[in-house]
């Protein structure tokens, strides 16, 4: 039987790999944008500004950036160190996909990758501040890594029998706008393990798109049904999971991030169930992506590590992406 052990989360903003001088080239994405999602509501940025007001100047200074740039990149190096001093012999990883991957033809709730080799490769052919980070996504050359479909079998076995209905892939999609995983896989591949991971299962939840979005509930549920599978299997003996994605974006809400890291440390399920469905919107929605490696950690009654929460904001009206690194162990 497999033991789990070890737990990740990690956020994959493209500020992450952008030089700090250069956030602005998102941020003027940020001032036309009509529709930023900010506790339920929508705000054109002008409205959102008022809303926020006196706003966050002081929190864009190019100072500022740089501390909260390389704030972050001690905390990824943390834990690519802690990935490798344990050394699993298998990785599941949870994150979400963008219409990189799934296009509006066929968008699965839940999708669990069986395939035997798993593609990175950088994506340039994108809109300004987001090319320029394809650095922390993917080596130039591309890269290929080892999947695990003995154990994405048996996940999938073994969640049918909990009622869960999933979709599976074997390979990237015919129609698939990025030439290999979605970023959200990427940037854990490339940034956290070096490229050198071991055997791996993505799992792909759809947190963006109506209208089958896996609630909250649903996904800790997720997380205690995936622990079983894991610890069920018995092609390898030790087992990592990594969170992908969030916290708050594209507007930042350092209240909803500490509730939510609170509650992680707690273990407290129920206060992650309660939290408002719809603050998890757009980028925030990622924040889903770690409801499963909590449940799990929970239930392995793992011990908690925050190694950093840095808060990296572009824009006078608050947006950006708050960054959070933890791990169980």
């Amino acid at each position: 039987m497999a033991e789990i052990v070890l737990g990740m989360g990690s956020s994959h903003g493209p500020l992450l790999s952008t030089p700090p001088e250069q956030w602005d080239l998102r941020a003027k994405a940020d001032r036309e944008n009509q529709n930023h999602w900010y506790r339920g509501k929508t705000f054109d940025y002008e409205s959102l500004l008022e809303e926020r007001a006196p706003g966050f100047a002081h929190e864009i200074k190019v100072e500022v950036r740089r501390e909260r740039h390389a704030q972050c990149r001690r905390a990824i190096e943390v834990l690519g160190r802690k990935f490798g001093e344990v050394k699993p012999d298998a990785v599941v990883i949870v994150g979400n996909d963008q219409r990189e991957f799934f296009g509006e033809d066929l968008t699965p709730s839940i999708t669990v990758y069986r395939g035997q080799e798993i593609v990175n490769q950088q994506d340039l052919h994108q809109a300004p501040g987001l090319a320029i980070a394809e650095v922390g996504n993917a080596p130039k050359e591309g890269a290929s890594y080892p999947g695990s479909p003995d154990l994405a079998d048996h996940i999938l076995r073994s969640l049918a029998e909990e009622d869960f209905d999933l979709a599976q892939s074997s390979a990237r999609p015919h129609g698939a706008t990025r030439p290999g995983i979605p970023h959200a896989y990427g940037f854990i591949y490339h940034s956290i393990l070096g490229d050198n991971p071991p055997p791996s299962v993505p799992i792909i939840l759809n947190v963006h798109f109506p209208h089958n979005q896996p609630r909250l509930h649903r996904c800790l549920k997720l997380g205690h049904a995936l622990r079983r599978a894991i610890k069920s299997y018995q092609g390898c003996g030790r087992v990592a999971m990594v969170a992908s994605g969030g916290l708050t974006h594209f507007v930042i809400d350092e209240d909803l991030d500490r509730q939510v890291l609170a509650a992680m440390e707690k273990g407290d399920e129920k206060a992650l169930a309660q939290l408002p469905e719809n603050v998890f919107k757009v980028g925030t929605a990622e924040i889903k992506n770690w409801y499963p490696v909590i449940a799990a950690m929970t239930a392995e009654g793992r011990k908690f590590h925050q190694v950093d929460y840095v808060p990296c904001y572009r824009s006078e009206a608050g947006t950006g992406n708050a960054m959070a690194f933890v791990y169980w162990d």
